[in-house]
C-alpha cells in the first residue's frame, strides 16, 4: 500500500469536513475549499481523522491513492494555516507596487506590467522589491507566483529578474579581455 495514502490526515480543531457523492468539502477559519474524489477511492471521517482507502491494487488506483490523500491534506493546511510564496525582483531601476488586488510592476519594459490576483489570491509587498502571493489554495498560489516569475526570466549574467525569495540564481562569468 501507499505510504502517503495509508496515513491519517488528523482534522484540527475548528475545521469541519463533509463528503457527499465524491465530494470532499473542507471549511476551516480562512475559507473553504473542495474536491472531487475518483470513485474507486472511497473517503472517510473517523475519529477526528480523514482515511483514505483504496478498492483494488490496480497501478492507476494505487497512484491515485497517496495523490487523494495529499490533495486533501493540502486543503485542511490550507484553510488552518493558509499558504505563500514570496517572490524578488532584482534589477537596476525595477520597482513593484501592490494596489488592492492589482501588482504593477515596472521591470525594464518600455511599459509597466501588472497583474490581477485571481480570486482567492492576494498580493502584499513585504519590502520595496518582494512580493508575497498568499492564499488558501497551494495549486492557485504556486500558479500565481510561477506566471509573475514568467514575466521575466532571471538573466544570468547580472541576475534581473524575478525569482523566488529561496531559490539560488545561478550567475554566469562574463567574459574576459584577453592579450
Amino acid at each position: 500500500m501507499s505510504r502517503i495514502g495509508r496515513a491519517p490526515i488528523a482534522i484540527p480543531e475548528g475545521v469541519t469536513v463533509d463528503i457527499k457523492n465524491n465530494n470532499v468539502t473542507v471549511k476551516g477559519k480562512l475559507g473553504s475549499l473542495s474536491c472531487e474524489v475518483v470513485p474507486s477511492i472511497s473517503v472517510a471521517v473517523e475519529e477526528n481523522h480523514i482515511l483514505c482507502a483504496r478498492h483494488s491494487d490496480v497501478k492507476t488506483e494505487r497512484a491515485l491513492h497517496g495523490l487523494t490523500r495529499a490533495l486533501i491534506n493540502n486543503m485542511v493546511v490550507g484553510v488552518t494555516k493558509g499558504y505563500e510564496k514570496a517572490l524578488i525582483i532584482s534589477g537596476v531601476g525595477y520597482k513593484a507596487a501592490v494596489a488592492g488586488n492589482k501588482l504593477t510592476m515596472n521591470i525594464g519594459f518600455s511599459h509597466p506590467v501588472e497583474i490581477l490576483a485571481p480570486e482567492g489570491i492576494s498580493f502584499v509587498q513585504a519590502a520595496p522589491l518582494e512580493i508575497v502571493v498568499k492564499g488558501i489554495d497551494k495549486q492557485l498560489v504556486g500558479q500565481t507566483a510561477a506566471t509573475i516569475k514568467a514575466v521575466k526570466k532571471v538573466e544570468p549574467y547580472h541576475g534581473y529578474g524575478i525569482h523566488y525569495k529561496d531559490e539560488v540564481v545561478v550567475r554566469k562569468e562574463g567574459k574576459t579581455a584577453g592579450k
